[in-house]
């Protein structure tokens, strides 16, 4: 009884076996006809491969330095794979761009044997170092990427890139009166530093180029003679984009900012635009009584778009006419004591990348035990706004026998509506339901996508025709060069509307 059933038993799982391993031959055999069919590729000359772009175009590059990386995708949408026998720079070895292709680098700008499957694709990395050449201008260079297809297919992607010669300023130090030539831009590494006692003078169409965290620190004394149109810049170095529609120097935080510190006299900027910064102008404590050399003359410039405080104040004598402060991470605007005149400023607190920004201004006498006498504070024909309900706050103390003279005048003002008709003297309170039009609707151009803006004011917002006529008479022309006085009604801020 035991042999028999013993037998039954085994003969049940030999049988079992002999199932289970036919069947895993058949579905082995389905998966090799599936990688064949996965693998197969064709040589048909209709067959072509989508490029995700048919150029690849770098913005203009600092000679000497290598680019950012551009990305190209070649995608296979057949149903059969396709093989690349050859890619080339059609310039070879000569090629200021630098190829990869799937992870293989073209040496001498020639690779070969590449494969994009069904439905697939691969990436291929440029990037580009152009020569330098000793040049004040701008030069263009071009490439084509030619790919082959096994089915003798070509293909090709036009490169280009401009290059830009500059002048390398390497940790240096201003010793003694010295005026830069503004033919090229500067490259500035490790801090430009002007010390006491010596004269930097930018002409008009300078510019200014700062690698991270670098700056401008005065001692002595800085003069920026920027015109309308050739302005002197203050900027960063990347000189690519974050994305396809932004570029970095669209951005914040590229480079250090300008530290006018307090043995530093009598320094002019006018017509200058400084962006991107951690901060932009800081000005520490000088003396005031000083009637000859005030700290700084701010006229017709720009300070925008930086990570700290736009323009830092402490305890010093300054005057900005016709000025746009915007959009900082930080104050716009910080003054701790001091004697200040703003005629004709647009403050405008927009700053788009966080909602933790600082106010568009900030005035006190008073902070923890300090004490900064407010000498004068004067903010006449000006327009002070921005996202947040009130962006005009401060901490100011004083006294009969210490008093605070501050003034607010035929300005815009997105605050608190004050009882005080002396300090706010024909002023238009720019809060929330009061007007028709308020905060970013008063002016032009609000792009927060690609952070472009202008603060020129609409056509229908209350800035028109606020401005005292005797303080534009003062300041004629607007920040672009066009009259206050021509309609006889000029507009608050830096930038009189033109419209027929």
């Amino acid at each position: 009884m035991c042999a028999p059933s013993h037998s039954l038993n085994f003969s049940i799982s030999h049988f079992l076996i002999l199932s289970i391993s036919q069947f895993l031959i058949f579905s082995f055999s389905q998966f090799l006809s599936s990688c064949d069919d996965y693998d197969t590729w064709t040589t048909s000359p209709d067959a072509r491969l989508t490029l995700s772009s048919d150029t690849v175009a770098f913005d203009t590059v600092i000679t000497g330095l290598g680019s950012s990386t551009r990305t190209l995708v070649l995608s296979n949408p057949g149903d059969k794979g396709l093989r690349i026998t050859r890619a080339e720079l059609a310039q070879g070895s000569e090629s200021p761009f630098h190829v990869n292709i799937d992870g293989q680098y073209l040496y001498d700008g020639v690779g070969e044997d590449f494969e994009v499957r069904r439905k697939d694709s691969i990436y291929v990395r440029i990037e580009v170092k152009l020569p330098e050449t000793d040049s004040d201008e701008i030069t263009d260079y071009e490439d084509q990427l030619l790919l082959t297809l096994e089915s003798g297919t070509r293909q090709q992607v036009i490169l280009t890139a401009s290059g830009m010669d500059v002048i390398v300023l390497r940790g240096e130090t201003v010793t003694a009166d010295r005026t830069l030539d503004a033919r090229r831009p500067y490259l500035v590494y490790d801090s430009l530093v002007v010390a006491h006692g010596t004269t930097l003078t930018l002409p008009e169409g300078t510019t200014l180029m700062f690698h991270d965290a670098t700056s401008l620190l005065v001692h002595g004394t800085l003069k920026a003679k920027g015109t309308l149109a050739h302005p002197v810049t203050f900027r960063g170095d990347r000189t690519d984009r974050m994305f396809p529609y932004l570029p970095y120097d669209n951005t914040p935080n590229r480079w250090g900012g300008i530290h006018f510190f307090g043995d530093s006299r009598d320094n002019e900027l006018t017509q200058c635009d400084i962006h991107s910064g951690d901060y932009g102008i800081v000005c520490d404590s000088t003396d005031i009584t000083d009637d000859t050399a005030p700290l700084l003359l701010l006229s017709n410039s720009v300070i925008h778009n930086v990570g700290g405080r736009g323009l830092s104040l402490t305890h010093c004598r300054t005057q900005s006419t016709g000025t746009q402060i915007s959009n900082t991470l930080g104050e716009c605007v910080y003054i701790m004591g001091g004697a200040h005149t703003f005629v004709h400023c647009t403050i405008a607190q927009f700053y788009p990348l966080s909602a933790k920004r600082g106010d568009a201004l900030y005035i006190a006498n008073t902070e923890g035990e300090t004490y900064r006498h407010i000498y004068w504070c004067y903010f006449l024909n000006c327009v002070i706004t921005g996202y947040a309900d009130d962006v005009i706050m401060g901490n100011i103390f004083e006294t009969d026998e210490s008093p605070c003279d501050y003034l607010f005048q035929n300005s815009l003002l997105r605050t608190v509506v004050s009882d005080d008709a002396v300090r706010f003297r024909n002023v238009l309170y720019d809060i929330p339901d009061s007007l028709e039009l308020t905060a970013e609707h008063h002016f032009r151009l609000f792009d927060t996508h690609a952070f472009l803006y202008d603060f020129t004011p609409d056509s229908l917002s209350a800035i028109r025709s606020l401005a005292d006529p005797a303080y534009a008479r003062l300041f004629p022309v607007d920040r672009r060069g066009y009259s206050r006085l021509a309609d006889g009604a000029p507009d608050a801020g830096a930038y009189e509307g033109q419209y027929q």
